[in-house]
């Protein structure tokens, strides 16, 4: 449902408020998307895991306690890993399957796909 003449007016002036009092986060939020913060947190999961790793290594053969804390942080840290590549990967298809004005969803994936098909078509023509 589309915003009201007066709601975009109101929405702007407070967008622009914003942008007057705190630049720096107006700047972080538009630059900022699911891709980059679930890449970040990829990054971040990624160095965890190798810290879990390090510990179950270095103190499992002396102390196993700090052995099975190595495992947890190792598990935890695949767990956000396995979030945020589902969470990519479910962003990749809305934004393909994202519907123009006037369009199915199925149009619209078909219209996204159809260049892929023909270079599928070409390639398998060509090793025949």
């Amino acid at each position: 449902m589309p915003l009201s003449d007066h709601e975009q007016k109101i929405l702007a002036e407070l967008e622009e408020s914003l942008s007057k009092q705190d630049p720096h986060f107006v700047k972080s939020v538009r630059v900022t998307n699911i891709y980059a913060h679930s890449l970040r947190q990829i990054r971040w999961s990624a160095a965890a895991f190798l810290l879990g790793l390090v510990i179950l290594i270095v103190f499992f053969s002396q102390v196993i306690l700090l052995g099975v804390v190595g495992v947890a942080i190792m598990f935890a840290a695949a767990v956000i890993i396995e979030r945020n590549v589902r969470r990519i990967g479910k962003a990749s298809l809305r934004d393909l399957a994202r519907v123009r004005s006037g369009e199915s969803a199925a149009d619209g994936v078909a219209q996204r796909t159809a260049g892929l098909k023909d270079w599928f078509g070409r390639q398998r023509r060509r090793g025949q």
